[in-house]
């Protein structure tokens, strides 16, 4: 049985540990025995304990690393992080299921990388959203050439969960700890996406903003959800916003769009791509449908892992269900050494035209991605 241990209790530390307990009900693998999660809040230590069972916690994320137990590690730390503790898991020798961004810029997400290849352990990367059933078809009519060859696409991940001023000034608006604001947070995530099914970007020309450029100091820990009326005001160092064209290996034509502060809208992510035949297009918050020129597709068995979830379609799946396909995968890529779903050489690749976007916002024009 794979011992597994958790880095980081917060909402996507618990989205991985419920993930793991779920795989066993969908998938014919074994479930993962939940040996160690580590934290320095010790409520959420005592409730992931009582919540998930796991064997122990620890407010050290070393003694994970240290447990012979722990054969695979979640790291779901904040970004600052994320470079150092993914890399000293592969280096303890455990395989490492990663959210992104994998570091605070390409280079730190290089250096886990490296690690990894050095250390022959798995890594498996969050993003989620190509797992989407819906998605994983467009993926298979584009590959079969059911729109033709693709001309263009855009991609768009618009959120408000930054957009009120009283929103706290979380460590996701300092750069020092979050690295850069909406570029890592959510068009890390349309980068991953356009890669997987239109192909490499090979060029950008970006530009971002800063909306809201001042924001209430907490008085403690806190989340990016989290308002705080009155205090302190303190800079937010990073973007709110990012537009771009891009330009893609094969020909295509794209734009891809993030923001965190689009009043109005909650997890607006999806796509269009235009092909010479014909269109696909999907909003993730209408996660089983898939647009296929002027007719409706609801997704179902055959289409991606549909199968492992749902007998029939029209069945909606959510959020949590993309994460427990992510974690099927990256255990079965433990126990058969093959890749089963988004890698580290992904993420440095996201993290790469991630940089260049923000190098051409700086510069104002255009950009290799290489």
């Amino acid at each position: 049985m794979i011992g597994v241990g958790v880095i980081g209790l917060g909402w996507m530390g618990r989205v991985h540990a419920q993930a793991y307990l779920r795989v066993a009900h969908h998938y014919p693998v074994p479930a993962p025995r939940l040996v160690v999660a580590a934290d320095p809040v010790a409520g959420l230590r005592a409730d992931a304990a009582r919540r998930y069972g796991f064997g122990r916690t620890t407010g050290d994320w070393a003694e994970v690393l240290a447990d012979p137990d722990v054969h695979a590690v979640s790291v779901t730390v904040p970004n600052f992080l994320h470079a150092e503790v993914g890399a000293a898991a592969a280096r303890a020798g455990k395989h490492i299921w990663i959210e992104k961004p994998v570091g605070r810029d390409a280079t730190e997400a290089a250096t886990v990388a490296a690690a990894v290849a050095a250390a022959g352990v798995r890594a498996t990367v969050g993003f989620n959203y190509r797992h989407a059933p819906a998605v994983a078809y467009a993926r298979e009519l584009i590959a079969a050439g059911r729109i033709g060859a693709v001309t263009h696409a855009r991609f768009r991940l618009l959120s408000d969960y930054a957009a009120d001023p009283k929103g706290a000034l979380s460590w996701r608006f300092v750069r020092e700890r979050g690295g850069s604001g909406v570029l890592g947070d959510l068009m890390s995530h349309g980068v991953d996406l356009a890669r997987y099914l239109v192909g490499p970007i090979e060029a950008v020309v970006a530009d971002e903003a800063t909306f809201v450029p001042r924001r209430p100091v907490p008085g403690g820990a806190t989340s990016h959800f989290a308002t705080v009326e009155g205090g302190v005001l303190g800079d937010v160092e990073n973007e709110d916003y990012v537009g771009c064209l891009a330009r893609f290996a094969g020909g295509a034509r794209g734009t891809l769009e993030a923001s965190r502060v689009s009043v109005g809208s909650q997890c607006d992510y999806g796509f269009e791509i235009h092909g010479t035949e014909g269109v696909l297009a999907w909003d993730f918050r209408r996660m089983g449908e898939l647009r296929v020129g002027g007719t409706t597709v609801h997704v179902g068995p055959g289409h991606g892992e549909y199968a492992a979830f749902q007998p029939g379609p029209g069945i909606a799946m959510g959020y949590d269900d993309l994460k427990v396909i992510e974690a099927a995968g990256f255990l079965r890529s433990i126990v058969d050494g093959t890749a089963h779903g988004p890698t580290i050489d992904d993420a440095v690749h996201a993290a790469r035209v991630v940089a260049a976007m923000a190098e051409s916002a700086h510069s104002g024009r255009w950009v290799n991605t290489g």
